[in-house]
């Protein structure tokens, strides 16, 4: 529902070359040799606060990895927070210091920004929206429309962390755990597979998961991708969670991870670059002709077909 939003409404309002829905990032040419490399996010995440971040930390490492995703060296932020009258002021210090230290971290500076206050009621305690501007070399091509069948699906870590930490914090099912989100900045995962010839395309797995992102390249393309359920990383604590409430990891949502289509002749090389700053990245499948499907080969040896998500388990979830 959100995809048909977004091309029905605004795609076709705002319609121009430049304007590319299905990319993380769009490109602008500055110079001979680079590109500038834009990119915008909202987060509304809730809890504010949860085990291994906030939204501050967060809104950082979103924007970042969206420009890390799209080949670009992340250099620049915007800021704009909303914030309810009454908010205190002892947690917006926390959530500004994570903020302001993720972007050091990232070694991105915040060069702009706006701040607004809503009433009590009107907003719920926080939200922050980013826009990063980075730069990448020119002739870089990672794009949906380049996978082919045969290419290899890389993972860069175990999936669902992020969001069965924020579930678990929200405190909604009686449950208490030590999950921590793996909310963090992708660059490292991105230039590592980025020094591999055969490299098609990066996205980070956000909302969705998983099997969202697979969903995407296997409708661009019109192809199947077959995943194996025993190659890909699922935290046991993850993975607990998700059979006691009857959430599936694959589509739970994951802030530091990245999913990578290489072409099938670099797919080893690839890993073993990635497994440099990623220990627990894993070949996880690869793409096949026919039908624009996901498919799962089960533990079991069985198959079983991963659909699409039609309703958010865990919305605010970032």
């Amino acid at each position: 529902m959100m995809r048909e939003l977004i091309d029905e409404l605004f795609a076709s309002a705002l319609a121009n070359p430049l304007l590319d829905v299905s990319a993380d990032a769009v490109a602008l040419p500055v110079t001979a040799d680079e590109e500038l490399v834009v990119t915008t996010d909202g987060f509304t995440v809730q809890p504010i606060e949860f085990p291994g971040g906030n939204i501050g930390s967060l809104a950082v490492h979103g924007t970042v990895n969206d420009l890390a995703v799209s080949g670009a060296v992340p250099r620049f932020m915007t800021l704009s927070v909303i914030l309810e009258e009454g908010f205190e002021i002892a947690v917006l210090r926390r959530i500004v210091d994570a903020l302001a230290e993720s972007a050091r971290a990232c070694g991105v500076a915040v060069v702009a920004g706006d701040t607004k206050v809503v009433g009590r009621g009107d907003c719920d305690g926080i939200y922050i929206c980013m826009t990063g501007i980075g730069f990448r070399a020119r002739g870089v091509q990672l794009a949906l429309d380049r996978v082919r069948v045969g290419d290899r699906l890389l993972l860069s870590g175990s999936v669902g962390d992020h969001g069965a930490a924020v579930m678990l914090a929200r405190q909604n099912f009686g449950m208490r755990g030590n999950l921590v989100s793996d909310a963090a900045s992708v660059l490292p995962q991105a230039h590592a597979l980025m020094s591999v010839t055969g490299l098609r395309f990066m996205r980070d797995p956000t909302r969705g998961g998983l099997a969202t992102v697979c969903h995407e390249i296997a409708r661009a393309k019109g192809l199947t991708v077959q995943l194996s359920e025993a190659d890909i990383p699922v935290d046991t604590a993850v993975q607990s969670v998700c059979e006691l409430l009857g959430f599936d990891p694959l589509y739970l949502a994951c802030e530091g991870r990245v999913v990578a289509v290489v072409a099938p002749e670099m797919a080893e090389e690839a890993l073993n670059a990635l497994r440099k700053v990623a220990p627990g990245a894993a070949l996880i499948g690869e793409l096949r002709g026919g039908s624009a499907q996901v498919v799962l080969d089960t533990a079991f040896g069985g198959q079983r077909m991963i659909d699409e998500l039609e309703e958010d388990p865990l919305p605010r979830i970032c």
